[in-house]
C-alpha cells in the first residue's frame, strides 16, 4: 500500500529519492519521508500531506550523502502524521527503517519491547521492527586480530565475476554480518507482510528484505536503486530484479548480494523493462486517469496482438485445461467485476461450471478446492495481498492455477502456475480503467482459447468483431466533451443508482465503483430485474438512475424497467446503442454507444461510466488520479 525507494551509488540520493517517491505517490500519499546518511549521522525529514510537502524542506543544497532510503505512506496503523510518518528509527537512532505492509502481530511485540525499556514513539505497526533490529543487534568494542580495514564493499576482492558482492566479515570496527543477523532474528518474530529497507549510522550499506509486498532492484553503473514499483527506477535504468518472498538482499556503492532467509546465495535474472519514461507521463492530458481511459483502444490491440492467428486463439497456457472440470475466478475491487463478466462467457462457451469469489474472503471459508480446478487469479497490479493469499491457499490445497495481470514481473505472475499478461502499459491512476478493458479482454481471449483446447466450437465471427473494438473505442470517446455536459447536472447529486442486466450486469457495478472510488457519492450496482426487490423504494425525482440498455436479448426487460422508475419519477440516464429510438421517451439524458456483438458490448458501455465518473469528479475538484483513503497496489489485508 505504502512506496519504498532507496539508494546506494556514486552519486548524490536525494534527488532521486523525491523523484522516486513522487512516481509512487499514486501507492499513499498521507505522509512521507527520507533519511540519508550523512557524514556517519542521518539527515532524517519527515512530512504529513503530499510529497511536495517534504520537497519544500530537503536541504538539496547541502545534503550530499549517496545512500538513503524514503517512503510515502497509506495509513493503516496510526493516522497521517509527522511522528507516523517513516523512515522510523530505534531508541538510539542507529537504525532507520521504511516499511511497506502490515506487522500483524505488532500489539504483542510492542509490549514486549516497551518491558524491556524501548520507547516507541509513534502509533505504527512498522516502528517495531527497528526496535527488534536494536534489540538483537549485538555491541561489540573490539575488532578481530588481522581484520582488514576499509568499508564495506571497497575493494576487488569484495566482489564475484558477475559483479555480485561477496561480504567480509569486518568493516569500521564492526562485524558486518551482524546487521544482518538481527534482521533475520527480527522477521523470525514478525508476523504478516512486509517489505523493508534499513539503514545503519556505522554501514555503508543497505539491507532489503519482502515478503508478500513488492520491491524491485534498478541496476545501474556502480548505483542501485530500490523501489516498491519498477515505474520509480526507469528513468535511470531498464535493468531490474525483481526480489521473492522471503529474500534478503545487501546492497552497496559497487554490487550486491541476494540470498533466501536460510542464508542460500541466489542467482537472480536481471529483467530487461521494455516501458519508456514517456508512457508514465501524463502526455497532455489533465489526468492519469483520462489519458488512460483514452489509451484503452491501444492497450486492447496490445492485449489482442499476436493471440488471434488463422481464425484461432493462441495462447501459451502450460496447463492441460482438457483435465479442468471446474474453475474459480478469484480477485478485488474492479477485477471482481471483470471476474463476474469472464464467468459468464466460460460458461458460455465450455459449459463448465465458474464459481467468482471475492479474494480477501476466499481462504477464510476453507474452501472446497480440489486438484483438477483451476482457479484464476486477476489483478491489475499482481501484487495485490487478498488475491495473493487467496492463491497460496488454492496452492496448498493443489489447484492449478492461472494468472490474469499486468505488471510483469510482478509476485502473482512469478507464483501462477501458468497466466496472461495484459501489456496494457503502466496505470498510474488510482481508479483502473484501461486494465478492466483488456482483462474483459484477456476472459475473451481464453474463454474461447478453453473451448478450442475442447473441442467446442464457437462463432469465428467474434475474433472478427473483436478486432475492431478498439476502432470503436475511439470513435466513442469523442463524447467526452458531452458527457461532461452531463456531469455538470449531476455532480451535486448524493446517491447514485446503476442497473444492467446479464453482461452488463457487472458493468454497472463496475460503474458505481468509479463513481464511489473518485468522486466520493455513494452509488450501488444491481441487476435491473433486482430493482424492484428492494432499491426501488429509493427512487425519486433525486436519484439518478444509470441504465445500461444495449439491444441485445434483455432488451425489452430493460425496457420494462426503465418504465417502472419513470412511473416513479426517477432521473434515468440511459446507455444505449446509436440505431435505438425507444428510450428516449424514457430517460432525461441518453448516452449513445456502437452496437457490436453482445459479448464484447461491456467493452463498450463501460466508457461512458468511466467518464462520467471523471468528469463530475473533476468538476467537484477533487483529485482524480488520488482519490482520498485509496492506493493503487494494495499490498495489505
Amino acid at each position: 500500500m505504502c512506496g519504498i525507494v532507496g539508494y546506494i551509488g556514486k552519486n548524490k540520493a536525494l534527488p532521486f529519492l523525491i523523484e522516486g517517491l513522487k512516481k509512487l505517490e499514486y501507492r499513499g500519499y498521507d505522509s512521507s519521508g527520507i533519511c540519508v546518511k550523512e557524514n556517519n549521522d542521518f539527515y532524517l525529514v519527515k512530512k504529513k500531506g503530499k510529497i511536495s510537502e517534504l520537497e519544500g524542506h530537503l536541504d538539496f543544497k547541502n545534503v550530499s550523502g549517496s545512500l538513503g532510503i524514503a517512503h510515502t505512506r497509506w495509513a493503516t496503523h496510526g493516522e497521517p502524521s509527522e511522528k507516523n510518518a517513516h523512515p522510523h528509527l530505534d531508541c538510539r537512532g542507529r537504525f532507520a527503517i521504511v516499511h511497506n505492509g502490515i506487522i500483524e502481530n505488532y500489539s504483542s511485540l510492542k509490549k514486549l519491547l516497551q518491558k524491556e525499556g524501548h520507547k516507541i514513539t509513534s502509533d505504527t505497526d512498522s516502528e517495531i521492527i527497528a526496535h527488534l533490529i536494536e534489540k538483537f543487534y549485538p555491541v561489540r568494542n573490539t575488532v578481530r586480530a588481522g581484520a582488514p580495514e576499509g568499508s564495506f564493499g571497497s575493494g576487488r576482492e569484495n566482489f564475484t565475476q558477475n559483479g555480485n558482492f561477496r561480504p567480509r566479515a569486518v568493516s569500521n570496527g564492526v562485524y558486518q554480518d551482524d546487521l544482518e543477523k538481527a534482521v533475520r532474528k527480527t522477521l523470525t518474530l514478525i508476523e504478516g507482510a512486509y517489505a523493508l529497507a534499513i539503514l545503519d549510522k556505522s554501514s555503508e550499506n543497505i539491507i532489503i528484505v519482502r515478503k508478500s509486498s513488492p520491491l524491485v532492484l534498478g541496476i545501474g553503473k556502480k548505483e542501485i536503486f530500490i523501489a516498491s514499483d519498477v515505474s520509480a527506477v526507469l528513468s535511470k535504468t531498464k535493468k531490474v530484479i525483481y526480489l521473492d518472498d522471503n529474500e534478503i538482499a545487501v546492497l552497496t556503492k559497487g554490487g550486491y548480494v541476494i540470498k533466501n532467509l536460510n542464508g542460500k546465495l541466489i542467482d537472480k535474472k536481471v529483467h530487461k523493462i521494455k516501458w519508456t519514461i514517456l508512457e508514465i507521463e501524463k502526455g497532455g492530458f489533465r489526468h492519469f486517469m483520462l489519458k488512460e481511459i483514452f489509451e484503452q483502444p491501444d492497450a486492447i490491440e496490445n492485449t489482442l496482438r499476436g493471440r488471434i492467428l488463422k481464425n484461432k486463439v493462441k495462447l501459451n497456457i502450460n496447463l492441460d485445461l482438457k483435465k479442468i472440470n471446474r474453475i474459480i475466478i478469484t480477485a478485488c475491487g474492479t477485477s471482481w467485476c471483470s471476474a463476474l463478466i469472464g464467468k459468464h462467457l466460460i460458461e458460455k462457451f465450455t459449459k463448465v461450471s465458474v464459481e467468482v469469489d471475492y479474494a480477501s474472503e476466499f481462504r477464510y471459508r476453507d474452501p472446497i478446492v480440489r486438484q483438477d480446478d483451476l482457479v484464476i487469479v486477476i489483478s491489475q497490479s499482481g501484487e495485490t495481498a487478498d488475491t495473493l493469499a487467496a492463491l497460496k491457499e488454492a496452492k496448498k490445497k493443489g489447484a492449478k492455477t492461472l494468472g490474469i495481470v499486468n505488471a510483469v514481473g510482478s509476485t502473482i505472475s512469478r507464483e501462477v502456475d501458468t497466466g496472461i499478461y495484459l501489456h496494457a502499459g503502466p496505470e498510474i491512476g488510482v481508479a483502473t480503467t484501461k486494465a478492466f478493458s483488456c482483462q474483459i479482454i484477456a476472459l475473451i481471449l481464453f474463454s474461447l482459447y478453453f473451448a478450442q483446447v475442447r473441442g467446442q466450437s464457437f462463432d469465428k465471427n467474434i475474433l472478427k468483431e473483436i478486432k475492431v473494438i478498439p476502432k470503436l473505442i475511439k470513435e466513442f470517446l469523442k463524447q467526452s466533451k458531452n458527457i461532461r455536459l452531463i456531469a455538470k447536472k449531476y455532480k451535486n447529486y448524493k446517491n447514485f443508482l446503476y442497473l444492467g442486466r446479464n453482461l452488463n450486469f457487472p458493468v454497472a457495478l463496475e460503474g458505481a465503483l468509479k463513481l464511489k472510488e473518485i468522486s466520493y457519492i455513494h452509488a450501488e450496482g444491481y441487476p435491473a430485474a433486482e430493482m424492484k426487490h428492494g432499491p426501488i423504494a429509493l427512487v425519486d425525482e433525486n436519484m439518478p438512475v444509470v441504465f445500461i440498455c444495449p439491444q441485445d436479448e434483455t432488451y425489452q426487460k430493460i425496457l420494462s424497467n426503465m418504465e417502472e422508475i419513470k412511473a416513479r419519477k426517477g432521473n434515468i440516464i440511459a446507455i444505449i446503442n446509436k440505431s435505438d429510438d425507444k428510450v428516449l421517451k424514457l430517460a432525461k439524458y441518453i448516452i449513445k454507444v456502437p452496437k457490436t456483438i453482445d459479448i464484447l458490448s461491456p467493452l463498450l458501455n463501460v466508457l461512458p461510466l468511466q467518464l462520467l465518473a471523471y468528469h463530475i469528479a473533476d468538476l467537484k475538484g477533487l483529485n482524480v488520479d488520488k482519490p482520498r483513503n485509496l492506493a493503487k497496489s494494495v499490498t495489505v489485508e
